[in-house]
């Protein structure tokens, strides 16, 4: 016989063997664990019940009509002041010169020294700068560019830290000579290379005839044409 007393919710077993009390005691501990898996459970109210009022619900906002008539603001970006039309009065040596991923690699790929080439180009002492956004994505791609990599580390390029949120590195490059206008930006990228010509006074240096060219800058420089 088997029967549970009301307060302490113990089991008592009358008349069993210690097999079939056994037995009883698993079965009740698991209908317990169930009841407990029932008790964690929260009800959740639909929303048609009535006691939900449509006034305390949170509305749809509502999408106003644009006045074809209404005058539109848009937020123009301020001239910088280093800019003389497109004369960039900042640029001068020596020169500070931001370098990407894929400059590094085709100028390995083209056996150019990095510092001495650019100083052939613009007749002047420069300073390769690479920022952390670069250097990571080069420690990405792994142990087939390691020559980049020791590149990059080179005591003679300056290292310029990163401040903003994410990797990537053209976001990277755009936003600084966007800030700052001392900056010649050199990559081969076709896409940085448009997104840079939007931005007024801001040189690109790149690879052609297995030399460094310089594009956007101003003529007093005497920086060669090829």
């Amino acid at each position: 016989m088997v029967s549970r007393a009301r307060a302490g919710g113990a089991v008592r077993c009358r008349g069993l063997s210690p097999a079939h009390r056994g037995r009883v005691s698993l079965c009740l501990q698991g209908k317990q664990k169930k009841a407990r898996k029932y008790a964690v459970m929260k009800r959740m109210i639909s929303l048609r019940d009535q006691r939900i009022n449509e006034k305390d619900r949170a509305k749809a906002p509502v999408k106003k009509k644009e006045d074809p008539s209404a005058i539109k603001e848009r937020e123009v970006p301020q001239h910088p002041s280093c800019l003389f039309f497109q004369y960039n009065t900042q640029l001068g040596p020596p020169y500070h010169i931001l370098v990407d991923t894929n400059f590094i690699n085709f100028s390995i790929k083209a056996k150019l020294d990095l510092v001495q080439s650019m100083m052939d180009c613009l007749y002047a002492k420069c300073i390769p700068c690479i920022t952390d956004c670069v250097m990571g994505e080069i420690e990405k791609l792994g142990q087939k560019y390691r020559v980049a990599l020791r590149i990059a580390k080179d005591p003679r390029f300056e290292r310029l830290p990163c401040m903003h949120k994410g990797t990537y590195a053209d976001d990277c490059l755009v936003q600084r000579v966007t800030q700052h206008k001392c900056y010649i930006v050199a990559t081969v990228d076709k896409e940085l290379k448009r997104r840079i010509r939007k931005i007024p006074g801001v040189p690109i240096m790149y690879i052609s005839r297995h030399r460094y060219n310089i594009e956007r800058m101003p003529d007093d420089y005497g920086a060669p044409r090829f």
